[in-house]
């Protein structure tokens, strides 16, 4: 495999777990196989010599760009960072400092707060890029979420993680709304706060780490996605798409997911996933998926090669990397 970017340093402020943050480690992985040299800070995890050295995340950092030199410091939302301390870091080193959000609309008060410091600020949504660009953020860019094929690939689940029908996330009154008319079709619902919901017997656990997560989805006949949403039209107040989006195309699943407006960057409606504008079109859907082997098995491959070509963490790392170092380049799908 060719490594565009050989040699490249980069210094990558993010958090590090097995569950809410499993995601940076894949980002990680992706920019070392395109060829950087990466440093790691993680802003909540102090090595022994940091706790030695009284090292707070300011110092730990600093102490990081003497080091490693980086070319580029890489934060993932920037956290534990203000204003001040982002002011006193970049004159520690001439890197270029680059900060990816990947968060939705709702994260626009925070980002707006740190965007000028930044040389590039990478975004999820459509909508995020045109609030932040009407407030004259010139080095502003759309990037989506994406995923590992190496991690969220298909796999065959048995016991608990089977099931007709899954959807795996926190319980929202919305997404209440939705999965509630699917309990006939043999529902399975993994994530906090389910059990205090009218949904409580369908509930089969947390999902404490991320490789659970894919095993849930795995086990699925049919994937449903209901994305988070302030409003009970999340086509108009949300555009952007969640990672889940990506991930369960990649693990290989006939996916089911309620309308955003970024959807058709990304995916088609009926070739690769199922899209729907309401909770009784999300029954009607999947019943379709559910009674017909063929049609649903063709979602699921046309979606798993679409992630595979466009929609992972190399492509997403080598899509960064090329806007902040100018050097073009393109990455084949993975496999």
């Amino acid at each position: 495999m060719t490594q565009p970017f050989a040699g490249t340093r980069l210094l990558l402020i993010a958090r590090f777990d097995d569950a809410f943050n499993a995601h940076n480690a894949l980002r990680r992985r992706a920019l070392e196989r395109l060829g950087c040299a990466v440093t790691v800070v993680d802003p909540h995890e102090r090595g022994l010599l940091d706790r030695l050295r009284r090292l707070d995340l300011e110092g730990r950092i600093a102490l990081a760009l003497r080091q490693a030199n980086p070319e580029i410091v890489l934060t993932i939302r920037g956290e534990g960072l203000g204003r001040e301390q982002i002011r006193a870091l970049r004159k520690e080193s001439g890197a270029r400092w680059v900060n990816w959000f990947p968060d939705d609309i709702r994260a626009l008060g925070l980002i707006q707060q740190v965007a000028d410091l930044y040389d590039r600020v990478f975004v999820t949504g459509s909508d995020l890029v045109a609030a932040l660009q009407a407030g004259r953020h010139d080095g502003v860019r759309y990037l989506p979420l994406g995923c590992d094929p190496s991690f969220h690939r298909p796999m065959r689940s048995r016991g608990p993680f089977r099931a007709n029908v899954v959807f795996a996330g926190t319980a929202t009154p919305r997404r209440e709304e939705f999965l509630s008319l699917l309990v006939e079709f043999g529902l399975a619902l993994w994530g906090p706060g389910w059990r205090k919901t009218t949904l409580k017997d369908y509930c089969r656990g947390e999902l404490g780490v991320a490789e659970d997560y894919v095993r849930a989805y795995a086990g699925a006949t049919v994937a449903v996605n209901i994305h988070q949403s302030l409003d009970s039209d999340p086509a108009r107040d949300i555009r952007s798409c969640n990672a889940r989006l990506f991930e369960v195309a990649a693990i290989g699943i006939c996916q089911v997911v309620d309308a955003r407006a970024d959807l058709g960057r990304h995916f088609e409606d009926n070739a690769e996933i199922l899209v729907c504008q309401n909770p009784g079109e999300l029954k009607g859907l999947v019943k379709r998926a559910l009674e017909n082997n063929p049609y649903r098995e063709r979602l699921a491959a046309n979606a798993r090669h679409r992630a595979l070509r466009e929609h992972t963490y190399m492509h997403r790392m080598a899509e960064l990397l090329s806007s902040v170092s100018g050097k073009q380049t393109a990455v084949s799908g993975e496999r």
